[in-house]
């Protein structure tokens, strides 16, 4: 299709218009005309900037999973899994601020997305005294963990604590009950866990110094 000789629109606006809609009205709303409607715009004014549908969606989820997501303001130290603590609720914020475009992250979350922070991150574990053979390990698994736990939860409708695992019965799953009961973290805590136990993992299994996560709290 030929792109109009001038553009009505930028590229950022049609990719802030495309959230709003799959915020407001569900991934199934969302198309190439329904777009250029909401920006006042005809349809080939969208071809100024993208060369499909798919294009736009792929800067959905990049500016979701990645321009949206603030970077912690810490310095590197012995407090180093703290920053990853916090850069992974930033992720799920940002994420589940946006749930209706759950599936867009897991269709078209660009392979690449991280790569560019990735160099900072390693050059954050480095100078706070992270082995440099650990730094793969680190940073995969963050982003596997993460990714991975965030669209899961956000894939279904928020739930209390008490009702994490979907239709529990305490006569059939009597212990799977109790232990609901006995659960005092929401599902934000619950994520805060594990991340922070994946890091202390690596932590201990390779002596390295522990964190004092009080003093971070406070800080």
């Amino acid at each position: 299709m030929a792109r109009p000789s001038k553009p009505l629109i930028s590229r950022k606006a049609a990719v802030m218009a495309s959230i709003d809609i799959i915020d407001s009205e569900g991934l199934d709303a969302f198309s190439l005309p329904r777009l250029a409607k909401h920006l006042g715009v005809r349809a080939p004014s969208l071809y100024h900037h993208f060369d499909d549908k798919n294009e736009i969606l792929t800067e959905v989820a990049r500016y979701i999973a990645g321009t949206a997501v603030r970077r912690p303001r810490m310095n590197p130290g012995p407090d180093w899994p703290e920053f990853f603590v916090a850069l992974a609720l930033n992720f799920r914020q940002s994420i589940l601020r946006h749930r209706n475009a759950a599936p867009v992250l897991l269709q078209h979350l660009p392979r690449d997305l991280f790569t560019s922070t990735y160099e900072d991150t390693a050059q954050f574990l480095l100078d706070s005294g992270v082995p440099v053979d650990l730094h793969v390990r680190i940073l995969d698994g963050m982003e596997t963990l993460s990714i991975g736990a965030v669209l899961m939860e956000a894939m279904r409708p928020p739930r209390p604590k008490s009702a994490i695992f979907p239709n529990v019965s305490a006569e059939s799953q009597p212990l799977l009950a109790q232990a609901l009961s006995s659960n005092d973290l929401t599902q934000r805590q619950l994520f805060e866990a594990i991340v922070r136990s994946f890091l202390h993992g690596i932590i201990r299994d390779h002596d390295l110094p522990a964190p004092d996560v009080e003093a971070a709290a406070a800080g």
